[in-house]
C-alpha cells in the first residue's frame, strides 16, 4: 500500500509511527508532504520516508492519502490536489467540523472519502479514533483504514452525526484530563509532595482509573462507591467537588466543545 500524509503535524506523526511499526506500510511506501522544508525534513529524518512540497505529488503516487493540516488549510489543499486524484484512492480526513458531504463537494462526490477524529494519545499508542465512511467505501477499503487507524490505539464506527459529541469526548478531553492532573498536582505540592512525584502520583492515578473502567466494564459510579468508605478521606472529597460543579463545569464544556466544532 502506497501511503501519502498531506500535512506532518503531530497526529500525522503519530500515524505515520503507528503504520511503521506495525508494518502496515514500508517507509518506501509513504510519502510526506508540508508546507515547510525544515518540516518535511525532520519527517525524513525522523522516519526515512519520502517526501515533498508538493502535495499534488503525494495525491498521485498514494493509494490511501490522510488530510493531515488544519481545518483551515483544507479548502486550498483539496483544490490544490483535485485535479490529481482517482476513484480508487481513498481519502481520509482527520478534520474536526468538515463533513463527508462537504469534502465530496470539494474532491469529488465519486470519491472514497473516510471521516476521522483521533486523539493526541496517539503520540503514545493509546489513541481513540472515531470513523466514519461515505457510500463509496467497500469492505475491504474499510479493513484498509481500520488496521491504519488500529495501528496507533483503537477506533470504533460511528454515525456521522455523533461526530461532534465525539469531538468534545474525545478529540478534545485530553486538555481537560491534563487541567485535572495539573490541578491534583499542585493541590498535592501545597501538601507537601515534590512537583515530580505529585505529578507521577496523579497521572497514574488516571491513568488506572481510566483502565479499571475499561476493562472491568463496570460503571464509573459503581467504581466511585467502591472508592468512598463511609464516614471516609475520599467521599469528603467528593462533596466538595459536587458543591463546586465539577459535573456541570465539565459538561458545559464538551456542549461548547461540540458546537464549536458544528460551526468549523
Amino acid at each position: 500500500m502506497k501511503l501519502g500524509f498531506i500535512g506532518c503535524g503531530n497526529m500525522a506523526k503519530a500515524i505515520l509511527g503507528g503504520v511503521l511499526k506495525s508494518n502496515i506500510a514500508a517507509k518506501e511506501d509513504v510519502m510526506v508532504s508540508a508546507a515547510h522544508a525544515a518540516t518535511i525534513e525532520k519527517a525524513a529524518a525522523e522516519f526515512g520516508v519520502k517526501t515533498t512540497l508538493n502535495n499534488a505529488e503525494v495525491a498521485k503516487n498514494s493509494d490511501v492519502i490522510i488530510l493531515a493540516v488544519k481545518p483551515m488549510y483544507y479548502e486550498a489543499v483539496i483544490a490544490e490536489i483535485a485535479g490529481s486524484v482517482s476513484p480508487e484512492q481513498i481519502f481520509i480526513s482527520i478534520a474536526p467540523g468538515k463533513t463527508i458531504e462537504w469534502i465530496a463537494q470539494r474532491l469529488g462526490e465519486e470519491r472514497k472519502i473516510v471521516r476521522t477524529m483521533p486523539n493526541t494519545p496517539a503520540l503514545v499508542g493509546e489513541g481513540m479514533t472515531a470513523v466514519c465512511y461515505n457510500e463509496q467505501m467497500e469492505a475491504a477499503d474499510k479493513e484498509r483504514v481500520m488496521a491504519i487507524l488500529n495501528s496507533f490505539g483503537k477506533a470504533e464506527e460511528i454515525k456521522e452525526y455523533m461526530m461532534d459529541a465525539v469531538v468534545a469526548v474525545s478529540g478534545s478531553s485530553p486538555a481537560y484530563v491534563y487541567m485535572f492532573i495539573e490541578a491534583m498536582a499542585d493541590a498535592a505540592v501545597a501538601e507537601g509532595l515534590p512537583r515530580a512525584a505529585a505529578y507521577e502520583f496523579a497521572a497514574q492515578a488516571v491513568y488506572g482509573s481510566a483502565k479499571m473502567v475499561l476493562e472491568t466494564g463496570l460503571h464509573p459510579g459503581v467504581l466511585k462507591d467502591q472508592v468512598c468508605s463511609p464516614g471516609g478521606t475520599t467521599i469528603q472529597a467528593v462533596e466538595v467537588l459536587e458543591k463546586q460543579g465539577m459535573r456541570s463545569a465539565v459538561m458545559e464544556a464538551m456542549t461548547a466543545c461540540a458546537e464549536k466544532s458544528r460551526k468549523m
